[in-house]
């Protein structure tokens, strides 16, 4: 099965890319195949061919929980996305890691992605571990 993890960053895109890419690791391991996308980056990549999306961003304030403001336009101009299932996970942080995962849930909600589960990855170990038991099919 064919699988996006998709990244969009504001600040530190050298951590989260390196969960993307563990997380991609362990979805490979499963038998997947797994593309790795920098929504930062990447705005023209289309999403529609894709069966499962795995969507990933950091917070960018401690007491807010505000992600960066890219993955809402990201997603919508990113080809037919709703219905999907996804996975959800932001990087953590010491203080608004579970606002920013809730904001980035509803954002990924609204564009009619449907979220199988949602994490925060602290480690490229952990991402590698949950990309190996994360149920897509």
């Amino acid at each position: 099965m064919r699988v996006a993890v998709v990244f969009v960053a504001e600040k530190q895109r050298d951590r989260l890319m390196n969960l993307a890419k563990a997380l991609g690791r362990g979805l490979e391991a499963q038998g997947h195949q797994a593309d790795v996308i920098d929504g930062s980056q990447d705005i023209g990549n289309k999403l529609t061919i894709y069966k499962y999306i795995a969507i990933g961003t950091e917070p960018i304030s401690l007491f807010g929980g505000k992600i960066p403001g890219k993955v809402a336009p990201y997603l919508s101009n990113a080809g037919k996305i709703d219905g999907k299932r996804s996975f959800a996970f932001v990087t953590k942080s010491m203080i608004g890691s579970t606002k920013a995962l809730q904001r980035l849930m509803k954002t990924m909600e609204k564009e009619g992605m449907f979220l199988k589960y949602s994490d925060i990855l602290q480690s490229a170990p952990e991402a590698e571990e949950i990309g190996k038991r994360l149920h897509v099919d």
